[in-house]
Formats: structure tokens, sequence, C-alpha cells
């Protein structure tokens, strides 16, 4: 379904998040024959949800009546945090009520051409931002959108452009019906089982985008073993029940594709980019740049390198120095909800003693592996809820000791333990390993807390 379909339809919205409330603004300015007859929430609303909305008629709906509402609707735009696996979107698809995404709809209607997708577990983000800035030096006329810069209904308001790139989540990927012409996932750990139901569940949302209509182009990294598994030794696609593209994947990670080498990166193995070239630390960065890299190629574009990589500027909350300040290092690595981020957040301080403080929502994560390169690493952890004693438990478990193994019960806690603990020439990081919506809003809200403290510990 296109978005300029919507004109003269009755449309149902669940939820008012940025990319409805981008969706509500275009559908006024661009199709105002359409309207937002009903809006569906978990919970009341604000009083002002309407208003920004630009639906100050529409009928509210909460719970039981959410179905019913959104049954007299031509079309449900729901937000990405709203799960297809809801039985209330199964009982409305079930009744033949088309459910999409402002995104969805900007897809079909702006087509495949020049549009890079990018998901991923980890690294989207910065892929994508890379993507778009790399883009843009090698000449192109480029756009950032969806989980990073605006959501993707506002492009319909700027200038064409001969490449655009698109973040998407798996939230995003789970019922697009219409694909990137270049596709790209970056990594697949387990994560958001609680929107998906499952981790096996999880995986084939993300990986339907790479077969979907209009993808041209697969590319993927050669160094999770899980996107590895999704072709034969030959590299060929593998065609099964979960996985039946059938356009030839580009590896990167691996010779002779773009890939990170000691000392920076390397195409066809040759150095192309010392790693003091490089605007982010970290092997995994490294890896994000080889994936912006071989997504452009893909597309035609060649960016010089390095020199494309200047003014480049990293983004908050990944890997962020903070401060240093008398000899130690404080660095923002709120972004890392998982185990595997964090581990290669700690891979990215060769050389430096470390105080980790981690922990957040409970999602069953495994903490086995990350509390072995704890212990191995001699490094200390400091541990906050709600996850941080498991953590700390597994540690343990693996040998750290337990004066290297500390709780605190939330963090301005642990950053005065930190800033006790931590020597001249130590990094303080904050990588919790987990979700942070059990004590903040995002992340991003867990970042700033973090920043706040830091700055307030390094004055003391």
């Amino acid at each position: 379904m296109r978005f300029s379909e919507l004109d003269g339809a009755t449309v149902g919205v669940w939820g008012a998040g940025r990319e409805v409330a981008s969706f509500a603004d275009q559908l006024a300015r661009r199709l105002p024959a359409a309207r937002i007859a009903v809006a569906a929430f978990d919970a009341p609303p604000a009083e002002d949800v309407l208003d920004r909305l630009k639906a100050p008629g529409a009928r509210i709906v909460t719970g039981a009546e959410i179905v019913p509402g959104l049954s007299h609707c031509d079309v449900v735009v729901r937000s990405p945090g709203v799960s297809i696996y809801r039985p209330e979107l199964h009982a409305l698809r079930e009744a033949g009520r088309p459910v999409t995404t402002a995104t969805a709809l900007w897809l079909a209607e702006h087509g495949s051409a020049g549009v890079i997708g990018i998901t991923g577990t980890k690294g989207k983000s910065t892929t994508a931002a890379l993507a778009h800035h790399l883009a843009r030096a090698a000449g192109r006329t480029a756009h950032l959108a969806g989980n990073i810069g605006v959501p993707a209904l506002d492009l319909l308001d700027a200038e064409p452009a001969e490449v655009i790139v698109l973040e998407l989540s798996s939230y995003h990927t789970a019922d697009l019906d219409t694909g990137p012409e270049v596709a790209l996932v970056t990594n697949l750990f387990r994560e958001h089982t609680d929107w998906h139901g499952s981790e096996e569940a999880y995986r084939a949302d993300k990986l339907r985008l790479l077969r979907l209509p209009g993808v041209r182009r697969v590319v993927l990294n050669g160094r999770d073993e899980r996107l590895v598994e999704v072709v034969d030794a030959g590299s060929r696609p593998a065609v099964d029940v979960r996985l039946d593209y059938v356009v030839e994947p580009i590896i990167y990670g691996v010779p002779p594709g773009w890939d990170s080498v000691n000392g920076g990166i390397a195409f066809r193995g040759n150095m192309v980019a010392a790693s003091t070239d490089l605007p982010l630390r970290g092997e995994h960065n490294a890896l994000n740049l080889c994936g912006a890299l071989t997504a452009l190629e893909a597309l035609g574009v060649e960016p010089a390198m390095p020199e494309s990589l200047r003014g480049f500027r990293p983004l908050a909350h990944r890997l962020e120095t903070v401060v240093e300040r008398e000899g130690v290092l404080w660095v923002n690595d709120s972004i890392s909800t998982t185990p595997e981020s964090t581990l290669a957040a700690l891979a990215s301080f060769p050389g430096r003693e470390i105080v980790l403080i981690a922990g957040g929502q409970d999602r069953g994560q495994d903490y086995s592996q990350l509390g072995r390169a704890l212990a191995q690493g001699e490094i200390t952890v400091i541990g906050v809820p709600s996850t941080g004693m498991r953590l700390l438990a597994d540690a343990r478990a693996a040998g750290l000791p337990s004066t290297r193994a500390i709780a605190a019960a939330d963090m301005p806690e642990a950053i005065d333990v930190a800033r006790r603990l931590a020597g001249t020439g130590a990094a303080i990081l904050l990588s919790p390993a987990a979700p942070s919506y059990d004590n903040y809003r995002d992340f991003e809200e867990r970042g700033e807390r973090f920043r706040r403290l830091a700055d307030r510990a390094r004055a003391v």
C-alpha cells in the first residue's frame, strides 16, 4: 500500500510516536480527503495528543475497545513499537483490515531505487550515519531517515536524492511489503524477544528484509556466524522456508571484500585506511565502516578513502568520550543493550584498566560469555539493577575475584564506586549489556544520567 492511496480513506492509528506524528502531519497536508478517525492507545493518552496527531475529532480507544474501534477503518497505521504479534492486530488482519507503518507507506510510494536499508541487532545507526556521510563526501545527494535522521515520510518534503539511507529496526522489517535496493544486515544477536515472541521469530523478521520485492543487492557481515549460516560454503544464497531470496550476497568483514584488519581497513587485500584515520573506536566500528562502504559500492558509489571520513561526527551514547581528567577516561556506551555489544566495547580499550558499569532491564540475557571475558580480562565490574546481579554471579563463577565484582544500588552509587576504584590510565565504561526500560525512558536518558553524574564525580 502506497501513501497516496490513502486519499479519501478512513484511517486508524495505534500509538503517537514520532513516526505516527509524521504520518498524521503528512496526511493532513497532502491528503485532506483522508482522516484519522480512530486513535488507539494502550493507556489513556495526554490531553494534547490528538492535537499533535492533527485529529481533534478522532475517537480514542483503549483496551477492549481497540479491535471494534479500528475495525471500522479502511487501514490501520501502527507505531513501530506496537508488535505485529499482538492479538488485536491479528484480529484486525483476520477481519481484512490492512495494518502497516508510515515507513512501509513511504517505501511503497518512493520505490526501492537508490535506497540502502540497514538493519541488525547492533551497529545499524552508526553504519547508516557512515553511509550517509560517505555518500555526500563522494558528491552524491543523500538523505538519512528511519530510526535515525528524519521519519521516512518526512522525505516527501525533501528534494529528490541519489542515495537514501534508511535505518530499519526489526519492528519495521517484520511487515514491510517493499524492500530497499540494497539490504544490509550488520549482525544478529538475541534481542527484542518480548516484541517478537521468540529469538527465532526475531531473526526471521530481520532476515525477511533480504527477500522483499525490490531488493537487488544483499550485504552481509561475514564475521557474524548467524549470518554466515544463511549462505552455503560457496557464498551462494540459501533457499529455504526461512530465507528464500535469490540475490547473491556481498560479504564484508572477510577478504577479499571490505575488511577490518590490524592497523586499519583493507579492500582486496590492500590497506585503504589506517586505524589513525578512522573516526570511531573499536573493531566493531571498523566493521560498521566496512558495511557502509560495501553497501555504497553496491549502488555504484565509491568514496575516496580515507579522505571521505573527514568531518564525520560520532553518534551520542556509542563509546562516547564524556571527559578525560586526571588520567581517567569516562565513556558513555549506553546504547549497548546486549552482552555481545558490551564485549565489543570492552575490546575497544586494549591495554587499559577498565571499570565497567553494567545492568538494566532483564530480557533473559545470557551473561556466561561476558562473565568469562570479564574474569579473563581482570576487569572490575559494578553491577546495577536489574540484571547487574546476574552478571556479577556469572563473572564470579568464571573466576573474577569478589573484590572486582561489586554490586551497586543505582547509577549514582556505581559512579561513586567507580571513581574511587579507577587508577590513572583507567577507563570507566558504562556499557550496560541490557536495555534501559526498568529505570529509564530509553538508553538516551540513561546515557544523559551517566554524563551528568560523571561531570559531578570528576569535580570532586
